[in-house]
């Protein structure tokens, strides 16, 4: 990609071996090189593209040997190109910016292949990824096909995103850091080589978590169901700690939760992960969600680095059902309700707030006790699971939207469908006042009246393309629960 547009033969020449030695030491300190991707960085390259209207961005390491690209949009089927030539190479051999604003003019890009070939490559520019220290481990890059000039404010912003990939890479490494602790922590209690081989495997898993962030890269397709999700957080610069998943659990089962972490940060980040971990391991060994909660509950308690930090949190599990849609058992942890929306005797969206009364919050008190809740999910039905965000965003009057507002504005909506629901919701909070305020979470699962070749449907993220129609009146609801 980048580094290739360019050749920079002198490079090894101008990089001392003493300084390249340093450099190294960082790359291998962040510990990034061959992981997973992670939708942090991810957002990153697509972000750049968008901010400049270009067809290619990327983020990249700078190894002994290679170019090693931790996200790209733009360009499928990326993942490394040799270190020479390199326009990355050479640009992290200054503090600032590297723009070439037409690279037939560049002595040394102009006969570059990606120059002269197909993609013809005419712009190029690279802000270093710098570390405290000083050391830069790579760049954020974009490139595009005609020449174009940035301007200065241009150039500070590409600064700022390369800014923003190390913020992700220092969040990332406190979180590694906090785990590693708490390996060596359970290692010494235990004294016990196969309790310290789980630790071990523990630990990757935790990491390997970690990398993805809060946002799973995509939700996996489940036969006859249609699922849609979306996720906010309050602020671009904000780690909230928000979370949720889907995931197989063999035999036709699946497993889902949704919840929300105390607090924000690296420690809400590193919660999350343990969290995440936890409810995915304990899930294939307790069949009752609410055995899983309480393995989550114990695991937060057991945690001395996680201090207080406690969460909400839905769990459930999935079965395809006999006579048609799915057996559907969720455990609330001090939760706000989840909502089955499906069609009344007159045609109408009726909505029953599903709240298992009893369900405690996670990880605050070692006797918690937690309520589930068994529904169908019939065909033209759907489930909508949120964080507390939603709720309490503000409307024009200074109050919150409340569970009630939030029923009313269900109720309206026709033919219950996990993405265009989403959608709706997504619209909803973009038409508040002040937008939502706060991180939010939105998870919808629906059964398809006829399901199709199509069929199932599985949408990652949910993009509103219209306002959806305005709501009033009183809504009609129902409450499911058990005693």
């Amino acid at each position: 990609m980048p580094e290739a547009v360019a050749g920079r033969p002198q490079l090894r020449s101008v990089m001392s071996s003493v300084a390249e030695l340093a450099r190294m030491e960082a790359v291998r300190r962040y510990d990034i090189l061959d992981t997973p991707p992670d939708g942090a960085f991810d957002r990153v390259a697509a972000i750049a593209a968008r901010l400049f209207d270009v067809p290619v961005a990327s983020v990249t390491i700078v190894d002994t040997d290679r170019i090693w690209f931790k996200a790209v949009h733009g360009l499928d089927g990326v993942t490394e190109i040799g270190r020479d030539p390199g326009l990355c190479g050479s640009a992290i051999l200054s503090g600032e910016a590297l723009v070439i604003p037409d690279t037939l003019m560049d002595e040394v890009a102009a006969g570059n292949p990606l120059v002269t070939g197909p993609l013809g490559v005419r712009f190029y520019a690279a802000a270093p990824i710098t570390t405290s220290d000083g050391h830069r481990l790579g760049t954020v890059n974009i490139l595009d096909t005609k020449p174009r000039l940035i301007t200065a404010a241009d150039t500070e912003t590409l600064t700022d995103l390369a800014a923003m990939v190390l913020d992700a890479l220092e969040l990332r490494l406190t979180g590694l850091r906090l785990l590693r602790e708490e390996q060596g922590r359970r290692k010494e209690q235990e004294q016990a080589r196969e309790r310290a081989e789980r630790d071990m495997e523990a630990i990757t898993a935790f990491a390997s978590t970690l990398q993805r962030t809060l946002l799973p890269p995509a939700l996996p397709a489940v036969p006859g169901l249609e699922l849609a999700c979306h996720y906010q957080t309050d602020s671009p610069r904000d780690v909230g700690g928000d979370f949720y998943d889907l995931f197989p659990l063999g035999t036709g089962r699946w497993a889902f939760f949704l919840g929300d972490v105390c607090g924000k940060g690296a420690e809400a980040a590193a919660v999350t992960s343990l969290v995440r971990y936890t409810l995915r391991e304990a899930a294939q060994h307790h069949s009752d969600p609410t055995e899983v909660l309480g393995a989550l509950n114990s695991a937060l308690l057991l945690d001395p680095s996680m201090g207080s930090r406690y969460c909400t949190c839905v769990f459930g599990t999935l079965e395809a059902a006999p006579q048609g849609g799915f057996t559907v058992t969720v455990a609330m942890g001090g939760h706000p309700p989840l909502f089955h929306l499906g069609q009344d005797d007159e045609g109408g969206t009726s909505v029953a707030g599903v709240r298992p009364e009893g369900g405690m919050l996670v990880g605050a008190l070692e006797w918690a006790r937690f309520a589930s809740h068994t529904l169908h999910l019939a065909p033209g039905q759907c489930l909508l699971l949120y964080t507390d965000g939603l709720t309490e965003a503000r409307l024009a009057d200074g109050t919150m939207l409340g569970e009630s507002g939030l029923i009313a504005f269900l109720s309206t909506r026709a033919a219950p469908n996990a993405g265009r629901l989403i959608e709706d919701t997504v619209a909803l909070i973009a038409g508040l006042p002040s937008g939502a305020g706060d991180d939010i979470a939105l998870l919808a699962l629906s059964v398809p009246h006829r399901p199709t070749a199509e069929q199932p449907l599985s949408v990652s993220t949910a993009r509103t393309l219209a306002a959806p129609a305005p709501f009033d009146g009183a809504a009609r609801v129902e409450q499911e629960h058990s005693p």
